[in-house]
This record gives structure tokens, C-alpha cells and sequence, in this order.
């Protein structure tokens, strides 16, 4: 299980990954409501939701410099 930087919370990170259907053009869609994801810095980041990933997008450093309990 993956941890949200932001808030702490323990995400699954298959279920964030497995598709909930296609788009009109094909393209996978994942369910929101799982999580989210983003690539930052060379690493995989998991988030409970988009507000959790937008406040790391606004300032990253703030989260990656945590210091780890």
C-alpha cells in the first residue's frame, strides 16, 4: 500500500491503476473515487483524491520534505 503525502492516508495502488471503462476514443479510464496517481520527480505518487493531488501540485517540497515518523 502506498501512502498519500498529503494527507497520510493508505491508498491501493491497484485499484487506483485498474480501468473502469474505455473512453469514446479508447482511452482507459480509472474510477476516481479509488484515488489518483502522478509521476513526479522519477517516482510514482498515490493521492485519496484530485484536492489531495492538487495541493502537492501547488507546492511538492512542502510534502516530499516531511520528515518520515
Amino acid at each position: 500500500m502506498a501512502r498519500d503525502p498529503v494527507c497520510g492516508k493508505e491508498i491501493d495502488e491497484k485499484a487506483v491503476q485498474q480501468g473502469s471503462g474505455t473512453t469514446r476514443f479508447g482511452a482507459v479510464e480509472v474510477a476516481a473515487e479509488k484515488g489518483t496517481r502522478m509521476f513526479y520527480n522519477g517516482q510514482w505518487f498515490y493521492f485519496c483524491g484530485v484536492e489531495c493531488r492538487s495541493k502537492f501540485l501547488a507546492a511538492p517540497q512542502t510534502y516530499l520534505e516531511k520528515p518520515t515518523a
